[in-house]
């Protein structure tokens, strides 16, 4: 064979390396179509790209230091918590407000001010641990010139949510937006986040259990709901199960679970310059509960939280005849800050049964235009239908695909 002929042989095989790595990274993508200017709570996982504080990851995503603590049922009561330093790799839920943009949903109030050495890719893929595009930033910003970025220029980062009604099958729900790793499978997403493989495929709109990493699927997380009035300020607030929320000007915390999908609220640990958190013509205060036994079941008295209304906290006073009276409420376990390094696993996303019968561990919860239905043309009754679109190949190669294509190269060039 002549060395032309050879020549030409390597680049059409350094061709087919390079095109078979560009589909490694074409990513999938939840959608949700809507047409309204309303919003629900919903939550993206994240990984981080290097140890940050606290206080970091919160302006991240322009979210309340305390919230995202509480999104993750880490203690906020240890001295100067908002300092502590959170490892690289740790996977956390960031509590997002979902929005409606030009008919899709997404969060868009995350700002990212620009440094010296960051590229669209660099921020989409690092920074921001694959939950967007560099091509979703580039065209959220106008960005005419993708490689030319000014130093301190402030960008929008369009982050993926879900709403699809703060419901699955009917029951209160908040949606995680799920960044797949490569380990992963549709089935061991499901398990570790207490979700059946049929729901997951319904909500995501798939025909097959298939995904492929850097996609990001949506995952339904049962969460208790609140029934407060549209005056409230809270209105509408949600908390996923085995976390807390913290509402009404960090006075109040509310916890979901473990052992039911009732909204439970009382006066917060932070709670400073307070309205009244006593319920009229009582001495209970806000997370108050008495019972009496008597000869009929158990009288039962409650006061609880009703939501802040222009400023001021609405204690409820409630009087029940129940069958039996009812025992401590347990609240969602705590992690200590200190502890985080070392109990890191409660964080990391489910990872996928390595056999039959092995259940992953602790659970931790893309948008572009489009509708769609599940598998067979159905989706769940009052439920979530959405559609997965493939994601412009503009994502930059990982490291480790970067690996398979240089070793690729290689084993070419030694043929020759």
């Amino acid at each position: 064979m002549s060395k032309q002929s050879h020549t030409h042989r390597f680049l059409f095989c350094l061709f087919v390396f390079i095109l078979g790595a560009a589909s490694f990274v074409s990513s999938k993508s939840t959608i949700e179509p809507c047409s309204n200017s309303d919003s629900c709570n919903a939550l993206v996982g994240y990984t981080l790209y290097t140890d940050l504080k606290v206080s970091q990851v919160a302006s991240l995503f322009q979210v309340d230091p305390i919230s995202l603590l509480t999104a993750n049922a880490i203690d906020i009561s240890y001295p100067d918590v908002e300092n502590h330093i959170l490892p690289a790799k740790l996977f956390l839920k960031i509590p997002i407000t979902c929005s409606c943009v030009d008919g899709i949903r997404k969060s868009v109030s995350t700002r990212y001010k620009t440094r010296p050495a960051d590229t669209l890719s660099l921020i989409a893929d690092s920074v921001y641990s694959g939950l967007v595009s560099a091509d979703q930033i580039r065209e959220a910003n106008s960005v005419s010139d993708p490689s030319v970025l000014d130093v301190g220029q402030i960008l929008t980062v369009p982050l993926p949510c879900t709403c699809f009604n703060s419901s699955d099958n009917n029951l209160p729900a908040v949606y995680l937006s799920y960044v797949v790793r490569p380990m992963d499978t549709l089935a061991g997403i499901a398990a570790g986040y207490s979700t059946t493989l049929t729901d997951l495929m319904n909500v995501n709109a798939m025909g097959v259990p298939s995904i492929g990493a850097g996609d990001i699927i949506a995952v339904p997380i049962p969460a208790c709901a609140s029934n407060f009035p549209k005056s409230s300020a809270d209105f509408g607030l949600a908390v996923p199960n085995g976390s807390y929320a913290i509402t009404a000007g960090h006075c109040v915390q509310c916890s979901c679970g473990p052992g039911n999908l009732n909204l439970y609220c009382q006066p917060a640990s932070l709670a400073v310059s307070c309205s009244s958190m006593q319920c009229k013509s009582s001495n209970l205060m806000v997370g108050n509960v008495t019972a009496q036994p008597s000869g009929g079941g158990c009288n039962v008295n409650s006061c609880t939280y009703g939501g802040i209304v222009n400023g001021s906290i609405v204690a409820t006073l409630s009087s029940t005849l129940q069958p039996r009276c009812p025992g401590p409420h347990q609240f969602p376990p705590l992690i200590a800050p200190t502890d985080l390094t070392v109990r890191d696993s409660l964080f990391a996303p489910a990872p996928a049964p390595s056999q039959e019968g092995v259940t992953p561990k602790n659970p931790g919860s893309v948008i572009l235009p489009g509708a769609g239905l599940g598998p067979g043309g159905l989706s769940p009754a009052n439920g979530p239908t959405g559609s997965i679109s493939a994601a412009p190949l503009v994502i930059p190669l990982s490291r480790y695909q970067s690996g398979i294509l240089l070793l690729g190269v290689l084993v070419v060039l030694t043929t020759y």
